[in-house]
């Protein structure tokens, strides 16, 4: 099946960028501002981002004051305790200033040109809450195009003890967007060995 043909988006977007966790996986390092070819993940992630929304917030959970010297507002989880890329949905969609909302995570630092655009065609055409990027058997959540008339639901969830996307996804109209043929720029970085093997390709 053909991709359907692309228009510029009349609708206007805030786009999160999340970069509120923790980094476990990469020794407890804030990976949004690790270095890849010269720069910080999340400089990577908002030059292929940014033109695509109309504004960017950046979710950030320590290090406010580095991640605002990127030139956009910064917007901590208003949850504690890291709670995950929900809370940082929670906080974009409280805090955006337009009825659109787009998330992006700050460690996959080749994400689509044309992301948001597809995302948006499928979320109009199907008159959904919420489009998710797809690629083979995979979900990718947190790239994902939701409206802000989710949020008192979402509240109710986090609220509640709700963590889990899936679990929060059940209650929506979902549509999921194929983008196989544009795979590896799902490609994420959460390890320091993944760092360092991006850094040699």
């Amino acid at each position: 099946m053909s991709a359907p043909l692309l228009t510029p988006h009349p609708s206007l977007i805030t786009g999160i960028i999340l970069a509120g966790g923790q980094g476990r996986r990469m020794g407890n390092v804030d990976k949004g501002l690790q270095h890849l070819r010269g720069k910080s993940m999340v400089q990577h992630v908002l030059e292929r981002f940014a033109p695509q929304v109309d504004e960017v917030l950046i979710n950030a959970n320590q290090n406010l004051d580095t991640y605002a010297t990127f030139g956009h507002h910064v917007v901590p989880d208003d949850i504690g305790g890291f709670a995950g890329p929900l809370a940082g949905l929670h906080r974009g969609l409280s805090s955006a200033t337009h009825e659109l909302v787009a998330t992006v995570p700050c460690d996959s630092p080749f994400l689509p040109l044309d992301l948001v655009a597809r995302l948006y065609a499928a979320l109009h055409e199907k008159q959904a809450d919420l489009a998710v990027a797809r690629t083979g058997e995979q979900a990718h959540p947190v790239f994902c195009l939701t409206r802000q008339s989710v949020l008192p639901g979402l509240t109710a969830f986090l609220a509640g003890g709700g963590r889990k996307i899936d679990a929060w996804y059940a209650a929506l109209k979902v549509i999921e967007v194929r983008f196989d043929d544009e795979a590896d720029a799902f490609s994420n970085i959460n390890t320091a060995d993944e760092l360092r093997t991006h850094e040699k390709r």
